[in-house]
């Protein structure tokens, strides 16, 4: 039994299910078709109270907490849906929930909440990966503007979005300690998107795109906190969004074991249930041992980041552990449904294809383990 949810965060839980199971599951395979999650989905998100949970009333949002957020995340995992809502509503709104302007807050926030607009956030660029600080998209002040120069890739949201918080170097010669976050509109003159989402072997209903700037000027106040701030306010904000990777993570491994156990119960090899061979048995004994002991480490840590955000090195310890075991198990799980299993008409197979990024997006496993380390360096 999971204690970190209170009895109102699973009435929520009810409500967003149905919202999924009515709205979301009939749509997903034509979604994934067409790359691109439509905007009347947004707004019907929005309008369900599923988007930016844990914004204020006072800004449009349903006034939640992270806990709401974690529903979600999860409700849209169990169905697998892979869309950009995490981004929009766990990343995009408590940036500027946190460092934007008054004026930025009531102008954006209500919007995004009621999925009017979507929104997205331009880190990953050609040639820079986890490697942030080392970013070439600039952005020079020119009176009350900002003039905006670079390429963006790997842009969750890209086509779809309606405002993009852009990681720039304000100034290039400081490294990290010059690197700003600006809003930009997607109408602003010299904002360019690709013309299609870009092809990706997974998550094919999250569209992903290339962005381009080419003297875009935006106003001065489009600036998030203060400039050359913007490497410690990405730093502040990743923790929370590697739970919730980790957090989805735990959620797709445990609904594809229950259906690999349904389907291991029902197929029949050689007039026997998959399920009654000893090496069937085994595996899903062991990947049901390790989701127990997953659940119960990223569920402690989601209370503790409820209570006081979680640490770095937490945070890229629950990442690197629950992809990691993510994918493990579920190629354990795909090899159990045979042929099938290679089939997109069967859950495990969406989810094994889908799952394989999770250990690149939001810090590579290999960055995550440099992140883990650091606290022995002085050892070295």
């Amino acid at each position: 039994m999971r204690t970190i949810f209170s009895e109102e965060h699973e009435q929520f839980r009810e409500q967003v299910r149905r919202f999924c199971e009515k709205e979301v599951v009939p749509h997903i395979r034509q979604w994934e078709r067409d790359g691109v999650t439509p905007k009347s989905f947004w707004r019907m998100a929005g309008g369900n109270g599923i988007l930016c949970t844990t914004i204020p009333e006072q800004y449009g949002g349903p006034g939640g907490d992270f806990l709401h957020a974690c529903v979600v995340t999860e409700e849209l995992a169990r169905i697998g849906l892979s869309t950009g809502i995490p981004v929009h509503s766990d990343m995009v709104s408590p940036y500027l929930l946190h460092y934007g302007s008054e004026e930025l807050k009531q102008r954006f926030l209500p919007r995004l909440c009621r999925g009017e607009i979507i929104g997205s956030i331009g880190m990953t660029e050609p040639g820079t990966g986890s490697d942030l600080k080392n970013i070439k998209t600039t952005a020079v002040r020119d009176g009350d503007e900002w003039v905006i120069n670079g390429q963006k890739t790997w842009i969750t949201n890209g086509i779809n979005c309606g405002v993009v918080l852009l990681a720039c170097k304000t100034d290039p010669a400081a490294g990290a300690r010059g690197v700003s976050l600006i809003a930009v509109e997607a109408d602003a003159p010299g904002f360019t998107k690709s013309a299609r989402p870009l092809e990706k072997i997974g998550l094919h209903a999250q569209d992903t795109a290339e962005l381009f700037f080419d003297n875009v000027r935006v106003p001065a106040s489009n600036l998030l906190g203060e400039q050359n701030k913007g490497f410690i306010y990405l730093m502040e904000q990743l923790p929370q969004e590697r739970l919730v990777i980790a957090l989805r993570s735990a959620m797709v491994l445990e609904t594809q074991l229950e259906a690999s156990v349904r389907y291991t119960g029902e197929r029949k090899v050689f007039g026997n249930s998959i399920l009654s061979f000893q090496n069937s048995k085994f595996k899903l004994a062991e990947a049901k041992a390790y989701c127990g002991m997953l659940r119960v480490y990223i569920d402690d840590l989601v209370r503790q980041h409820v209570q006081q955000r979680i640490s770095v090195e937490q945070a890229a310890c629950a990442k690197l552990v629950a992809t990691e075991l993510m994918g493990k198990y579920l190629d354990e799980l795909l090899q159990l449904h045979g042929g099938y299993g290679y089939s997109a008409e069967y859950g495990i197979g969406r989810a094994w294809v889908d799952a394989r990024v999770a250990r690149i997006a939001g810090g590579a496993s290999e960055v995550l383990k440099d992140i883990i380390s650091r606290q022995w360096h002085g050892l070295l």
